[in-house]
Formats: C-alpha cells, structure tokens, sequence
C-alpha cells in the first residue's frame, strides 16, 4: 500500500505550485503587511495541499471529502486575499491573472475530487492507487 498517494493526485501538485507562487508574490508586499495580510495569505494558502493531505490519511470516504471542502474553503480564502491585495496594489494585474487561473484550475478540481469520492467511495481512491 502506498501511504503517501496523494502526492499522486494533479490537484494536489497544482496546490504546491500555488503555495510556491503565492509565496514569491508575497516577497514583493509591503514590510508593514508582515503579519497582517501575508501571514494570512501563507496560512490559507499552505492549508490547501495540507488539507488534501489529511484528508487522504484518514480512512472514511465521507471525511476524505470533508477536508477537501476543507481545502476548497481555504482556496476561497485566498482568491479573496489576493483580490484585496491587488486592490491595495500590492499585486500587479498580470501576477493577479495568473493566480486566479491557478486558482480556478484548482478549485474545479478539487470539486472533482470530492464528487468522485463522495460517488464512488473509496473504490475511486483505489484505481489511484495502482497508477
């Protein structure tokens, strides 16, 4: 059995990206939004792939889907983060583009996610796993 299959699943590599690329956006902000703004973007941000993460250690199809709500929350989080901060222009319009993209990718995918494994149980989950 592999343990860590999640870091299989595309939703939660596109997550890790977006961690990264959140994160070079935050060296740009303003040394008075240290602890405001940037913490909160950092915590919601790294909260998605960790979310996923839980999720798939836990062992009912109906918790698995719950932290992946989870994550979907914490997407929203920090699509309304970043639209703050590009409206405080502490984001350029085309960084600001390029999240929300990353943003919609992952969002349409961890409601996927969540359909397949709230449809198909845990059988969904073991075809991932013999990939």
């Amino acid at each position: 059995m592999d343990y860590f299959y999640y870091k299989k699943l595309e939703v939660y590599q596109y997550s890790k990206e977006l961690v990264t690329a959140v994160y070079q956006q935050l060296s740009l902000f303003p040394k008075e939004e240290k602890f405001a703004l940037c913490d909160q973007l950092r915590r919601a941000v790294i909260s998605i792939p960790s979310n996923i993460a839980e999720g798939f250690g836990r062992v009912s199809s109906k918790e698995k889907a719950h932290f992946i709500e989870i994550a979907y929350g914490s997407l929203m989080e920090v699509s309304c983060q970043l639209d703050v901060a590009k409206d405080l222009q502490y984001l350029h319009e085309n960084s600001f583009n390029k999240l929300t993209q990353q943003i919609e990718i992952i969002a349409r995918m961890l409601s996927a996610l969540r359909f397949s494994i709230i449809k198909n149980g845990d059988s969904s989950l073991a075809k991932l796993n013999n990939k």
